[in-house]
This record gives structure tokens, C-alpha cells and sequence, in this order.
């Protein structure tokens, strides 16, 4: 059990903090700008019920405040720093088996967008998390890990189409996979000026070497410009496999500066 425990909240944290773009997981090639930046605030909510037999059952709650800055080195060229606080709690058959909370391990990346064209933009997104999450109660991985992901960004008005393929190198401490791949697509359009409603659906290779259910999800949401430099958003998210968390709320502000 306690291997289980450990397995799924390190898994709500690497996911949760990957990417940018919130309430979505899917990432865009859009750039801050030379000089210009933006803290972005997010919170998850997440909620998971799983039946091991007839008579067992395990509920799981948990979730992830989580802070980002972004600042444009060039034009298109983004620093981005990310600190993630995540907690989760599992329950079985209404009896308290696990809790734990704490700093997540901190992610680095950088995004270059070296094609722009016609509406068609893309990107690449090296990042790093170093460990400083403690590894003993889930919160981190234990070992520095690494990625890349290629982005593809299409526009065209009152539509953007944002496409991501990753690469996540997961060292950890704990025996699991450490070659993942991830997949999503994400759509936003502006219904109106400022208001932007958002799709996005994806999947990742499970952590967990005894399975092949990989977690794959469904998310619907939406963004309104309160000011030319403050954006509200909110969204929930579907879990369309059963290693998929059933439902994340989501929620975030992003200040541009």
C-alpha cells in the first residue's frame, strides 16, 4: 500500500507540473516577449475512487498550489521557474491510511519557438525538476530528472490548435519507469473579447512498470482577461482511464508584468 502511495502522488506531481498554460495541460509556443514576464497561480483539487475487490475500497483525495514565473530572455526565447506545493490523503474503506504534504520537487524550463509562419508556430521545451521534495513521504522524485517536449501552435481567428510530444526522463527513487512519453492536443477559441473557452484531451506513459493502463484524461475550460494584465481561468478534468485521477478541479490567476 505504501508503494502505491508513493507511485500515484509522485505521478499528481510530475503531472501537474510539466507544463504551462493554465487551466490547460497542453502547452502553446507563445512567448513573453524581451523584458516581460507573468507569475502565473494555480490550484488543483483532485478526487479518485477505486474498488479492489468486493469488499475493498480506496478513495484518494489530493491536490496542488502551485506558482510559476515566466521571463522573456529574447523575443522567443522564455525562462520558466515552478514551485509546486502538492497534498494527498488515502482512504481505505473510510479509514485513514496515508497523508502527506509538502514542497514538490521545483521545475525549470526554457521554451524556444524557432518557426513562425502563416499562423503556424513551433517550439521546443527542455526543462529540469531537481529534488527538493522529500522522496521518503512521495513529494519529490529523489534524483534530478529531465525532459523535452516539441510544441505546435496553429491560429486561426477565433481559433487556436496547441499540440504537444514529450519526452520525460523520470529518475526516482522508487523503481518506476523512467522513460515516459506524453501526447496531448489542446483547442481554444474566443467567443468573445477576452473570454476564451478551452478542450484539451491527452495521455502519458503510467510510471508504474506493473502497468499498462496508461493515464489518459479529458479536460473542458475557461479563461476571461479581467485587464490587460490579469486572467482568471477554471476548468475540470475527466480521467478517461482508470490509472487517471476521476476528476481535478482547476483553477488559476496569471499577472503580467
Amino acid at each position: 500500500m505504501k508503494r502505491w502511495f508513493l507511485t500515484v502522488l509522485g505521478f499528481l506531481m510530475m503531472v501537474q507540473t510539466a507544463f504551462a498554460g493554465h487551466p490547460l495541460v497542453t502547452d502553446d509556443t507563445g512567448t513573453q516577449g524581451k523584458g516581460s514576464g507573468q507569475v502565473e497561480l494555480g490550484l488543483s483539487l483532485s478526487w479518485d475512487k477505486d474498488k479492489a475487490d468486493e469488499w475493498t475500497t480506496f478513495k484518494s483525495q489530493g491536490g496542488e498550489a502551485a506558482a510559476s514565473i515566466a521571463v522573456g530572455l529574447t523575443d522567443t526565447i522564455d525562462f520558466v521557474v515552478g514551485v509546486p506545493y502538492v497534498w494527498h490523503q488515502v482512504k481505505e474503506n473510510g479509514l485513514l491510511l496515508e497523508r502527506e504534504d509538502g514542497l514538490s520537487d521545483i521545475a525549470f524550463d526554457v521554451k524556444w519557438r524557432f518557426f513562425e509562419k502563416e499562423g503556424w508556430s513551433l517550439a521546443l521545451k527542455p526543462g529540469v525538476s531537481v529534488p527538493s521534495g522529500n522522496e521518503d513521504k512521495g513529494l519529490g522524485a529523489g534524483r534530478t530528472g529531465y525532459r523535452l517536449f516539441f510544441l505546435g501552435t496553429k491560429e486561426f481567428e477565433p481559433v487556436a490548435i496547441h499540440a504537444n510530444l514529450g519526452y520525460i526522463r523520470n529518475e526516482n527513487t522508487f523503481s518506476e519507469r523512467e522513460d515516459l512519453w506524453h501526447a496531448s492536443i489542446a483547442a481554444e477559441m474566443e467567443i468573445i473579447s477576452g473570454l476564451k473557452l478551452m478542450a484539451n484531451v491527452g495521455a502519458e506513459r503510467n510510471p508504474d512498470p506493473s502497468s499498462n493502463t496508461h493515464p489518459a484524461f479529458a479536460l473542458g475550460g475557461i479563461s476571461y482577461d479581467v485587464s490587460e494584465r490579469i486572467t482568471l481561468d477554471a476548468g475540470v478534468k475527466y480521467g478517461l482511464t482508470s490509472t487517471e485521477d476521476d476528476w481535478t478541479a482547476l483553477a488559476g490567476l496569471t499577472i503580467a508584468f
